[in-house]
C-alpha cells in the first residue's frame, strides 16, 4: 500500500511527550508551554504521546491543542491493546484519547508496541480494520504501529498488514548491532517492506545524552562543540526511510540542544563513524549483569518482574546514571512489586540458569530507586 504521508510537511525532530518536566509529581505547565512553543517556532511540528502514557495526552491538549491552530502541528498517538477488556473495547479507548486530546482528528494512530502476540491480539479484536475504518472517515489521517520485537516478528506483521503506513522502532547506535535489541535488522526490514519509519528512543532514555557516561570524554574529545545527544541523533537522522526522530525531552535546555542540532544536520563523517564505535566499545566494556531474560524467575511470589529490573541495573551500570531510569522503575513497578518487596526465598536464584545472584541485584534496584 503506497503511502500517502506529507514527510516534507513534518519536522525531522519530534517532540515525545513520555517525560515531560514535573515539579512535585504535578506537570511544569509553565516549562512545557515554553517547550512546545519553542519547538514549533523552530520547525517542529510532530508531537507524540500514548493513551498510556500517564496525563500526557491532557497535557498534549493543554500545551498545544489549546494554544496553537491545529493544522500547524500533528498529533501522534496509541492504542494499546493490554488495555482491551470486554467493558474498556477498542472503541472506548479510543473515544478516550480524542476527549484527552481535545481534537476532532489524529494526525498518526498506532497500535502501541505490537509483537507477534500483541498482533494476534490486535487481530482477534479487529484493531487494524477499526484502524481501516477511523482512516476512511477522515477521523484518523495515518494508520501504524510502534513495534517492540524480532526482526522475524516485524516482516511477518508487515507481510499479513501492507495497510501500514508506517511503523516506529527503537534505532540508536548502541542498539544498532546489539544481538538482542537488532535494531539495524529492524531497519533493514521496514526498508524492505517501504514503510515509513519513525525513530524512538534516539538517546535511549537519555542514557546515549549523559554527561556522566563514560563516553562523554570520548566525544568532547573529537568535538567539544557538540553535545553528547548530537551524536546520537545524528546517527539515526542519516537513516533512509525516516521522516522524524522522536526525543523526550525533558527541559528547555535539551529542547535548546536538539533544535540546534537539527538546524543545520549534517551526516557523520567516516572518522565521525569511527568514534561512535569506539563509544560503543568503551560502553560494551562496562560490566554487566549476564541476564538473559529467560524469565525463568517470573514466577515470584512477591510479583516482581526480577528480569525487567535486571536490565534496568544494567542500564544503570552502563552508562554510569540514574538519568530518566527512575521513572522507567516507577512505570516498571506500578502493577507489580518492587524491588524492597523482595521476601528473600531464593526461589528465583534456585531456578536461574545463569547463577546470577538476584537477591543481591534487586538490593541495590532497592537502593537506587525505592
Amino acid at each position: 500500500m503506497a503511502s500517502t504521508i506529507q514527510t516534507d510537511k513534518i519536522g525531522k525532530l519530534g517532540f515525545g511527550y513520555m517525560r515531560l518536566p514535573r515539579i512535585k509529581g504535578e506537570f511544569d505547565y509553565e516549562q512545557i508551554n515554553k517547550m512546545a512553543d519553542m519547538f514549533l517556532e523552530n520547525g517542529g511540528t510532530y508531537f507524540d504521546t500514548a493513551y498510556g502514557y500517564e496525563g500526557a495526552e491532557v497535557a498534549l491538549r493543554e500545551s498545544v491543542v489549546k494554544r496553537h491552530p491545529r493544522d500547524s502541528f500533528q498529533i501522534a498517538t496509541k492504542l494499546p491493546m493490554w488495555s482491551v477488556t470486554q467493558e474498556m473495547t477498542i472503541e472506548k479507548l479510543h473515544k478516550t484519547s480524542m476527549d484527552r486530546l481535545g481534537t476532532d482528528y489524529i494526525d498518526f494512530y498506532l497500535l502501541h508496541s505490537l509483537n507477534s502476540n500483541s498482533n494476534k491480539m490486535a487481530e482477534s479484536v479487529g484493531a487494524w480494520d477499526y484502524l481501516a475504518k477511523l482512516k476512511a472517515q477522515g477521523t484518523i489521517r495515518h494508520m501504524g504501529f510502534s513495534f517492540h520485537g524480532s526482526p522475524e516478528e516485524l516482516d511477518e506483521i508487515l507481510t499479513k498488514h501492507p495497510e501500514a503506513e508506517f511503523t516506529q522502532l527503537q534505532i540508536n547506535y548502541w542498539d544498532w548491532d546489539s544481538s538482542k535489541a537488532q535494531a539495524r535488522r529492524l531497519y533493514e526490514v521496514a526498508r524492505k517492506h517501504d514503510v515509513q519509519i519513525i525513530v524512538m528512543e534516539p538517546l535511549l532514555g537519555g542514557k546515549l545524552a549523559s554527561t556522566d557516561s563514560p563516553i562523554a570524554e570520548l566525544f568532547h574529545g573529537a568535538d567539544p562543540n557538540s553535545s553528547i545527544a548530537s551524536w546520537a541523533l545524528r546517527f539515526v537522522a542519516q537513516l533512509d526511510g525516516v521522516f522524524t526522530t522522536l526525543s523526550g525531552m525533558s527541559n528547555l535546555e535539551q529542547m535548546a540542544d536538539n533544535i540546534k542540532t537539527y538546524s543545520d544536520i549534517k551526516q557523520l563523517s567516516k572518522d565521525e563513524l569511527v568514534v561512535i564505535e569506539k563509544a560503543v566499545a568503551v560502553l560494551k566494556g562496562v560490566p554487566r549483569v549476564d541476564c538473559t531474560s529467560c524469565d525463568y524467575c517470573k514466577d515470584c511470589p512477591a510479583n516482581i518482574k526480577i528480569s525487567s529490573l535486571i536490565n534496568l541495573y544494567n542500564d544503570h551500570l552502563v552508562h554510569n546514571t540514574t538519568t530518566n531510569l527512575g521513572g522507567t522503575y516507577n512505570w516498571l513497578t506500578s502493577d507489580s512489586g518492587k524491588a524492597c518487596d523482595c521476601t528473600k526465598c531464593e526461589r528465583c536464584e534456585d531456578i536461574c540458569p545463569q547463577d546470577i545472584e538476584i537477591l543481591d541485584i534487586l538490593a541495590k534496584v532497592s537502593k537506587l530507586f525505592d
